[in-house]
């Protein structure tokens, strides 16, 4: 027999398999699920199917995140509904408004953890993969399917073998070696695989930038993204697993549907291009162009070390008069770390907006909504026409240091710039 991927030593264990071929429709007992508030479209579906009991809900939780605090009486009432469906069946854990992005939450907290798999009714739910997890995104009737039977199904996905070598240069972050892949990728060109980083580039990336890597697996059309347990991981998993976990690595001769290279040390800054995440070009391509608005948020880059990437350029500075600078960090977590640092305190005294922890603007459905024709430089993961709640505004894709360095002049800039003291 040829050796496995990753994604088929999970799937098989939780199939209670000892081998699955990929293409195959396995049904699986997943090791983790989580939602946030579309959970009460999960509960509609949980009730259609006449159900009354939740299986394993000591693997279940819930964290709100995309409209809080909820800004009409027809989202709060949503809210409530979830939250007394939550405890009434015992769930794990419940998280409040204000806690954090799901995905960045439950990978925080130690609910996702290496070689499980855990699903969400989120397309970012991929996030996990920055452990070492088969993290899957399903839809909501999905989640309440798995509610009611404790199981779902998968067809077992082809991995795509990514090599990572070298190390980035000043002024150039994961975000950028992303927009370079979703560039020569295309949205739909990793469709249904999971994107496997390998290669000595990988140790010099945290687990937060393999967190970004894995979140946007989704917009090249992966099922999922992953990196391989290693002492990175070890250090951050130390204290934090909520359950005991075992790490899973796919074989030497495992089969893959294709393979990329990147050497990390020729990346640089990257912007994408109103429309799709795949129109990234390099930022001497798009330098100057007025922009109105400016977030730093969303699951993809707001945690602690990208605020305080923003805040080291943005320290003694001041936002430009004609910038909306606003910040959401990912999780409160991350917020009380770059309030100890003095990463917040830079950032509102340059002129920021703070706003709750969660998705913020990224979503379109609550805060931040562009006017016609504004233009919004963001750190999120999507800016397809309508993303952030108005199809006719623009949304650029870019790091944290190319938000913050292009707060300061009012136009997309070059992050070195302001790295190299030449703003």
């Amino acid at each position: 027999m040829n050796g496995t991927t990753l994604a088929q030593k999970v799937i098989a264990r939780t199939g209670g398999r000892d081998h699955v071929s990929i293409g195959e429709i396995v049904e699986v007992t997943p090791d983790f699920s989580y939602s946030h508030d579309y959970a009460a479209w999960a509960i509609d579906a949980f009730e259609k199917m006449g159900a009354t009991r939740v299986h394993n809900p000591d693997r279940i939780a819930v964290c709100f995140d995309h409209g809080i605090p909820p800004n009409s009486s027809k989202d709060a009432n949503s809210l409530k509904r979830v939250r007394d469906f939550v405890r009434k069946h015992n769930f794990a854990r419940f998280y409040e408004g204000g806690t954090g992005v799901a995905h960045e939450v439950m990978v925080e907290q130690g609910w996702v953890v290496p070689g499980s798999l855990s699903t969400a009714n989120d397309s970012h739910a991929t996030s996990g993969g920055a452990v070492g997890a088969l993290a899957l995104a399903v839809g909501e009737t999905e989640i309440g399917f798995l509610w009611a039977t404790g199981k779902l199904w998968f067809r077992v996905p082809e991995t795509r073998r990514i090599t990572l070598t070298g190390a980035f240069r000043k002024g150039v972050y994961a975000k950028d070696l992303m927009l370079q892949i979703a560039r020569e990728l295309g949205v739909l060109g990793a469709l249904y695989e999971i994107m496997e980083y390998r290669g000595d580039g990988v140790k010099q990336l945290s687990v937060s930038e393999r967190f970004t890597l894995c979140n946007m697996a989704t917009e090249v059309g992966a099922k999922g993204g992953v990196f391989p347990f290693d002492d990175v991981t070890r250090s951050f998993m130390q204290g934090r697993a909520k359950y005991p976990y075992e790490p899973v690595h796919s074989d030497p001769d495992a089969p893959y549907c294709a393979e990329m290279a990147f050497d990390l040390s020729q990346i640089q800054p990257m912007v994408a291009l109103p429309g799709r995440e795949d129109s990234g070009v390099p930022i001497s391509e798009i330098e100057g162009k007025d922009i109105q608005q400016v977030f730093i948020g969303s699951c993809t880059n707001a945690r602690a070390d990208d605020l305080k990437i923003a805040a080291s350029i943005l320290r003694g500075k001041k936002v430009h008069p004609n910038i909306r600078l606003l910040v959401t960090p990912a999780s409160r977590q991350a917020e009380l770390q770059a309030l100890k640092d003095g990463d917040l305190e830079a950032l509102v005294e340059a002129g920021a907006t703070l706003m709750p922890a969660g998705c913020g603007v990224c979503a379109g459905t609550h805060q931040g909504v562009l006017a016609d024709g504004e233009r919004c430089l963001s750190t999120g993961n999507r800016n397809m026409p309508g993303r952030m709640g108005n199809k006719n505004a623009e949304i650029y894709l870019c790091s944290p240091a190319t938000a913050a360095a292009s707060a300061i002049t009012g136009q997309i800039t070059d992050p070195r710039r302001a790295l190299q003291g030449t703003l």
